[in-house]
């Protein structure tokens, strides 16, 4: 049973426990010997390790993805923890618990799927949702729709992260569909509910949350669309035009080829789909960030990503 948890560990501290190899980078030192880089998770987080001795024979005994044994001392580098590790052996898979492992939303999952359902009954062009309702009679989809994270580190980096990023952007969508006049409800809709599906595939979450081969090879905005041409296939009667609209929003929802999109949006939906996931996204992982600081701080610490401080508000006194 696991006791030592990422989110309590602190300088200090020695470690003796199980946790999830995330990553292993191999460098050498000045003097041409090895040392590993390591990064360690489990369901409250990740910290940075490193292993200055017997490098070899540990690096050779273990794989990014395996349940490891640490046993090492916390100490503190560069204003962060960091975990110096005198010793790390694989762990077999019957000796850990993987819920201790893989962090969750803290939804109801079934709830939040229940609203999805909603949403797609209230769309009135029956060839929209009967495509999104190919998708929900596909048991094997569902299962890993609600369970897949949205990412593996940026926002809703969780079990459950897909659904909950996917029902906050459907509910935005639709309120803003209502605001703007001339806007296509149930594409916007049908855009926000199938723009990250690729996901499913993209990423690997059983142990650890992480790229699978074909996330890597292909992307989930490509592999997305090869899942959409699936089920397209079992409707007759699909409107060409429509068809092409819906694919544009799902290879444009990052808004640019810098950020991944093979098009920029060039229709007003797929314009506000990009928005929205931004600000979903953006919220959600400020949020994140936000709450993993020191409560007893009126800013946080340096966003590196965002390169910015985020101001928390002045504590009451």
């Amino acid at each position: 049973m696991k006791n030592q948890f990422i989110n309590e560990i602190k300088a200090g501290d020695f470690v003796d426990d199980i946790f999830v190899l995330s990553e292993k980078i191999l460098s050498q030192k000045k003097d041409g010997n090895n040392y590993l880089n390591i990064t360690l998770s489990d369901k409250t987080g990740t910290i940075k390790g490193v292993v200055w001795d017997n490098v070899d024979q540990i690096s050779a005994g273990v794989s990014s993805g395996d349940f490891v044994h640490i046993r090492g001392n916390v100490n503190e580098y560069g204003g962060a923890l960091q975990l110096v590790i005198k010793n790390m052996e694989a762990s077999s898979v019957d000796m850990v618990d993987p819920t201790d492992f893989l962090p969750a939303t803290r939804l109801d999952v079934n709830s939040m799927f229940k609203r999805l359902l909603k949403i797609t009954a209230s769309m009135k062009t029956t060839y929209l949702k009967n495509l999104i309702e190919a998708f929900w009679n596909d048991k094997e989809f569902v299962y890993k729709f609600k369970t897949a994270p949205a990412a593996k580190k940026m926002h809703h980096a969780y079990i459950g992260g897909l659904l909950e990023h996917t029902l906050s952007m459907a509910s935005l969508a639709d309120k803003v569909a209502g605001h703007y006049s001339g806007v296509d409800r149930d594409l916007l809709l049908a855009g926000a509910i199938l723009h990250d599906i690729g996901k499913t595939r993209e990423l690997e979450y059983e142990i650890s949350i992480d790229y699978s081969d074909e996330g890597r090879l292909i992307n989930h905005i490509v592999i997305g669309v090869e899942m959409i041409d699936e089920k397209l296939s079992e409707i007759e009667g699909f409107p060409e035009e429509k068809m092409l609209l819906l694919k544009h929003m799902i290879v444009s929802h990052h808004g640019t080829r810098e950020f991944g999109s093979p098009e920029p949006p060039k229709t007003i939906e797929a314009v506000i789909l990009n928005y929205i996931d931004e600000i979903d996204s953006k919220v959600k992982g400020i949020r994140d960030f936000i709450a993993n600081e020191d409560p007893n701080e009126t800013w946080t610490s340096f966003h590196r990503l965002l390169e910015r401080h985020f101001y928390k508000g002045k504590k009451n006194q």
